[in-house]
C-alpha cells in the first residue's frame, strides 16, 4: 500500500509541476503580448500628438509632451529617433540620432523590435517601433514631409518595467502549486481506506497463491471492513481454489494410469498439470500413431513409423529394432538408425544370450557396474526395451547415448516411448500372422520350399527385372528317378523323407539368392537367377545330380537307400523370351534325360522338339 501512495503522489507532484509550468509559460506570453499592445498604444499617442504640435507650428512644446509620457506607470525611459529623410529636410529641428543598434534596425528595415531583459529582482522590456509616413491615414505627412508613403520617418523607443507581472506569474504558479498539491493529499486520503481494503485483499491473494503453487491449497482469509463485492471475490477465489485441488487431483490419478506411475506428495500442483498436459498431448499422439498403424500394410511399415515417432517426438539419433525368436534361436535386426547395434557381434549367432530378452526387463548402463556383459563400449550408455510380440517373438529396442544426460532423459520419457511400443505390438504380431499365412500359401507342407503358385506369383515381377536389368535366369527341371517304386516298396513315409532329402540338397547347393520349387509330386524346379552362363548352369546341376547319387538316405533297420534324378536345362531368354515357353523347354530337356536312362543333365536345344513331339 505504501508503494502506491508514493506512487500516486510522485504521479501527482510530476502532473502538478507540469500543469503549473504550461499555465506559467502562457501567463508569460500573454504578459509579454500584453506589454508589445500597451507599448502600441504608448507609440500612437506619441505619434498623435508630434502631428498636432507639428500641424499646429508648435514643435518647441513637443519635449514637454515626451516627459508627460514617461511618467506613465510602468515606464521607465522614453525617446524618439528621426531618420535621415526628416534630418536633412528640417535640419532647424534638434537632431534625434540613433542611440543603438535596435533604433538603427528598426529606422532600416520599419519593423517593430523588442528585447526582455531578466535580473535578479527586476524584467524590463526594451521595445522600439517604427513612424511610418501611412501611420496617420491621411496626406499629411506627405504634404509635409518630402518622402513616399511607407518611408519610416523615425522610431519610438521605450524601456517598460516588467516586474510586477513577473511577480504576479510567480504567485500564480505558487498558488495553481499548491492548490494543486493540496487536491492530491485530499484525493488520498479521501480513498486511503479503500486503498487499504484492496491493500490487504491483495497481500491475502498473493499469500495463497504462493501457498497453491508449492502444493498447499489455503483460502484466503477475509479482512476486516470488506466491501459486499470484495467478498464475493474472496468467495469465487476460495470456491476456484477448491475446484482446481480436487480438478488437478483426479486428473493427476487418473492419467497416471495411463503411463504406470504417480506424483510424489511433494510435487506441486502446478507441476502435476504440466505433467497432465504432457501426457493429454502425448495420448492424443498415441491416439493418432495407433490409428495409421492399423492401417499401416506391412511389419516395415509400422516399424517405419514407430522410428519416425523416436526420432520426431524423442529426439532419439541411435537405436536399433531387434526380433528374437526364442522356438528358432534366431535374431533379425530389423532396423537401424544412427551408430549401429553393438552387441550384433555377440549376440548373432547365440540370440538366447540377450539379456533383455531372456528376463523379459529393461536393461541398462549402471553407474558401477555393467549390467549388460555383451555392451562393451566405455563412452557410451544404453537402455534395452523388450517387447513381446507373440509366444516366441520378442522386440528388443536397442538405445545408445553418448553422454548420461541423455540416457536420463530417455529414462524420463521411457514409459511415453513403451505406450508406443505396446500399441505397436498387437499390429505387428497380426502382420507376422498375415505374413506366415502368406508364406505358408506360397510354401510347399512337406519340404518347406516354395510351391508352384509362389512361381507363378513371383514370375511377374521377376521377369521384368530380369528384361530391366539385362540378366539371365537358368531353369533347372528335376525329376527323381523310380520314385513311385520307393513309394511301393518302403511305404509314403520313406517316400516323403527321400522328397525332404532331395529339397535339402538343393538348398545346400544353390545361392541364397537361387530360388527352389516343388513344381509337383516328385518334379522340382531351380531358378538360377543371373547365371553367367548355359556351362554355369549345367556344372551346378550335374554338381546337385551328383550329391543326390551319393546321399545315403536311412529307411529302417539299418538300411540304405540311393537315389538318382534327371534334369533338364533351359536359358531364358536365350532360349525363349516367354518365361513359359522356357519352362516347357527345360520339360522337354527332362524328358530327354529320362529317355537316354536317367541320372543326366540334358540341355534343351531345337533338335529335341521333334522327339517329344513323335512321343
Amino acid at each position: 500500500m505504501n508503494k502506491i501512495i508514493i506512487k500516486f503522489l510522485t504521479i501527482s507532484i510530476v502532473l502538478t509541476i507540469l500543469v503549473t509550468l504550461v499555465i506559467t509559460y502562457n501567463f508569460k506570453q500573454n504578459n509579454k503580448e500584453l506589454a508589445i499592445h500597451n507599448a502600441n498604444v504608448v507609440s500612437n499617442v506619441i505619434k498623435n500628438g508630434i502631428t498636432n504640435y507639428m500641424e499646429n507650428d508648435n514643435m518647441k512644446d513637443i519635449d514637454s509632451f515626451l516627459d508627460s509620457i514617461k511618467d506613465m506607470k510602468d515606464v521607465n525611459s522614453l525617446w524618439i529617433v528621426r531618420s535621415e529623410l526628416i534630418n536633412k529636410q528640417y535640419s532647424t529641428f534638434n537632431e534625434k540620432s540613433p542611440r543603438d543598434d535596435i533604433d538603427k534596425e528598426v529606422l532600416q528595415t520599419g519593423v517593430t523590435k523588442y528585447e526582455v531583459s531578466n535580473s535578479l529582482f527586476d524584467t524590463t522590456m526594451r521595445i522600439t517601433i517604427p513612424y511610418k509616413a501611412d501611420d496617420t491615414n491621411g496626406s499629411n505627412c506627405l504634404s509635409c514631409h518630402n518622402v513616399q508613403k511607407g518611408d519610416v520617418l523615425g522610431a519610438i523607443s521605450l524601456e517598460m518595467d516588467l516586474s510586477k507581472i513577473e511577480e504576479l506569474s510567480i504567485n500564480i504558479f505558487l498558488t495553481a502549486l499548491v492548490l494543486i498539491f493540496l487536491s492530491a493529499v485530499l484525493i488520498l486520503l479521501i480513498f486511503r481506506k479503500v486503498l487499504t481494503q484492496y491493500s490487504r485483499l491483495f497481500k491475502n491473494l498473493t499469500e495463497s497463491l504462493d501457498s497453491a503453487i508449492a502444493g498447499n491449497f489455503k483460502k484466503v482469509e477475509y479482512p476486516i471492513d470488506l466491501t459486499p463485492q470484495m467478498v464475493t471475490t474472496m468467495d469465487n477465489f476460495n470456491s476456484l481454489l477448491t475446484t482446481f485441488k480436487d480438478t488437478s487431483n483426479d486428473i493427476d490419478k487418473k492419467l497416471k494410469v495411463f503411463i504406470g506411475n504417480s506424483s510424489s506428495e511433494d510435487e506441486s500442483k502446478i507441476s502435476i498439470l504440466k505433467d497432465s498436459k504432457k501426457i493429454i498431448t502425448n495420448l492424443s499422439n498415441l491416439y493418432q500413431f495407433k490409428k495409421e498403424i492399423e492401417l499401416d500394410s506391412s511389419k516395415d511399415e509400422i516399424y517405419n513409423r514407430l522410428s519416425q515417432v523416436l526420432i520426431n517426438q524423442f529426439n532419439q539419433k541411435n537405436f536399433t529394432f531387434v526380433e528374437i525368436d526364442s522356438s528358432k534361436q534366431k535374431m533379425e535386426v530389423i532396423k537401424k538408425i544412427g551408430e549401429g547395434f553393438y552387441c550384433e557381434s555377440s549376440l548373432k549367432d547365440s540370440p538366447h544370450l540377450c539379456r533383455a530378452a531372456r528376463t523379459k526387463n529393461d536393461v541398462m548402463s549402471l553407474e558401477f557396474h555393467n549390467s549388460c556383459p555383451y555392451f562393451n563400449e566405455k563412452n557410451k550408455f544404453h537402455f534395452c526395451v523388450p517387447t513381446s510380440i507373440s509366444k516366441n517373438i520378442y522386440l528388443i529396442i536397442n538405445f545408445v547415448f553418448d553422454n548420461e544426460k541423455e540416457l536420463e532423459k530417455l529414462k524420463s520419457n521411457i514409459s511415453f516411448i513403451k505406450s508406443y511400443i505396446n500399441e505397436s505390438a498387437p499390429s505387428i504380431e497380426v502382420k507376422i500372422l498375415m505374413e506366415a499365412l502368406k508364406q505358408s500359401a506360397f510354401r510347399d507342407g512337406l519340404t518347406g520350399l516354395y510351391n508352384r503358385k509362389f512361381l507363378e506369383e513371383h514370375s511377374k515381377k521377376l521377369i521384368p527385372q530380369a528384361n530391366r536389368e539385362n540378366f539371365d535366369i537358368g531353369v533347372l527341371l528335376l525329376d527323381m528317378d523310380h520314385f513311385k517304386a520307393v513309394n511301393d516298396e518302403y511305404g509314403h513315409d520313406i517316400g516323403d523323407k527321400v522328397l525332404k532329402e532331395l529339397s535339402r540338397i538343393l538348398v545346400e547347393t544353390v545361392r541364397d539368392s537361387d530360388i527352389v520349387v516343388r513344381y509337383g509330386g516328385e518334379e522340382f524346379m531351380v531358378l538360377l537367377i543371373n547365371v553367367k552362363s548355359l556351362d554355369n548352369a549345367l556344372e551346378i546341376a550335374n554338381k546337385i545330380r551328383v550329391k543326390v547319387s551319393q546321399n545315403d538316405i536311412d529307411v529302417y533297420a539299418g538300411a540304405k537307400l540311393r537315389k538318382t534324378v534327371s534334369i533338364g536345362v533351359s536359358m531364358f531368354p536365350n532360349d525363349s523370351t516367354n518365361f513359359e515357353s522356357v519352362i516347357k523347354n527345360a520339360d522337354i530337356a527332362l524328358y530327354e534325360a529320362k529317355n537316354k536312362g536317367r541320372n543326366q543333365v540334358i540341355a534343351f536345344n531345337e533338335d529335341l522338339v521333334s522327339s517329344v513331339d513323335l512321343f
